[in-house]
């Protein structure tokens, strides 16, 4: 858990470094690894990048109640050898899930997660995406992982 976190404190400042003054800033809403669940994000976007930081809430239950977290990220359409935007991979680190506890509500699971990720319109243009990404985190319980599905949209 302590790499993870410590990958995480590294990525942040990639995300918003001086270089990508010709970024331009945009926001999304939706349901994945862009969007830390069910939620939103601020990104800075370039033709072939996008970096965000996102929140959002990965599950929801009357006894365990809301459960939400935060996440920071990157996509990368420049690893292909051809001029389509359209095809991201990404690295993503955040809440990846949660864990139900006897006594108390239920808590976030952190952890990173690579993916493929789907620009409709390409990755420096407002519209929809969609991808899957296969995340771990480190649980009270053991090891976490699974897929999280993505579908959304960049404004």
């Amino acid at each position: 858990m302590k790499k993870i976190k410590s990958f995480a404190f590294l990525l942040v400042p990639l995300a918003f470094s001086v270089n990508s003054l010709a970024d331009e800033f945009s926001f999304g809403a939706g349901v994945g690894s862009l969007y830390s669940g069910v939620g939103v994000n601020i990104a800075m976007r370039s033709d072939t990048n996008l970096k965000y930081l996102s929140a959002g809430c990965v599950s929801y239950s009357d006894r365990g109640g809301s459960t939400c977290g935060v996440g920071a990220g990157w996509v990368t359409t420049g690893l292909f050898d051809f001029q389509n935007t359209q095809h991201g991979l990404g690295a993503y680190v955040g809440v990846v899930g949660t864990e139900s506890t006897i006594f108390r509500k239920d808590e976030a699971i952190y952890g990173a997660g690579f993916g493929y990720h789907y620009f409709f319109n390409g990755i420096g243009i407002s519209g929809a995406n969609a991808g899957l990404s296969f995340v771990v985190g480190d649980a009270n319980s053991g090891t976490h992982t699974g897929l999280m599905a993505q579908i959304g949209y960049q404004f």
